[in-house]
C-alpha cells in the first residue's frame, strides 16, 4: 500500500486545478509548480519579472515550511520560463533564497504558462522523517 500525505498551507496559493500543493511520500516532498499568485487574493502579482520570480520562491518556501522543512532541504528545482532572457534574474533571486550547495536545477523555455505568467517553478525536497 502506498502511503502519501498531501501538504497544504494558506501561505501559498490554493491549487487552481486537480492537484495538491505538495505530496509527501517516503521521506520526499514533491511540490507542484508554483506561479506568481498572491496567496491572499489568488491574483497574479503586479510588477516585473523579478517581482514574479520572488513571489514564486516565497510560495515554494511556504509549502516547504508547511511540510516541516526549509529551502535547504530542496534537492531539485525545475524552472519553466516563457522568456529565457529572465534566466539571469532567476539566478539572482535563487542566490537570495538558497546557499551552497545549491539544489540541482533544470530551466526549460516554454511557449506559455497558466494565467499568462512568465515563470513557474516546481521542487523536490528531501525530508527528515
Amino acid at each position: 500500500m502506498v502511503v502519501r500525505q498531501t501538504i497544504s498551507t494558506d501561505n501559498a496559493p490554493a491549487a487552481i486545478g486537480a492537484y495538491s500543493q505538495a505530496v509527501k511520500h517516503a521521506g520526499t516532498l514533491y511540490v507542484s509548480g508554483q506561479i506568481p499568485l498572491d496567496p491572499a487574493t489568488q491574483d497574479v502579482v503586479a510588477g516585473d519579472a523579478r517581482a514574479q520570480i520572488v513571489r514564486v520562491f516565497d510560495n515554494l518556501a511556504a509549502i516547504v515550511e508547511a511540510a516541516g522543512a526549509g529551502l535547504e532541504n530542496v534537492v531539485k528545482l525545475t524552472v519553466f520560463l516563457v522568456d529565457l532572457g529572465d534566466f539571469p534574474i532567476v539566478n539572482e533571486v535563487m542566490g537570495e533564497y538558497f546557499e551552497q550547495p545549491y539544489p540541482a536545477r533544470a530551466a526549460i523555455g516554454v511557449a506559455a504558462l497558466p494565467k499568462g505568467v512568465g515563470v513557474e517553478v516546481e521542487a523536490i525536497v528531501a525530508l527528515h522523517d
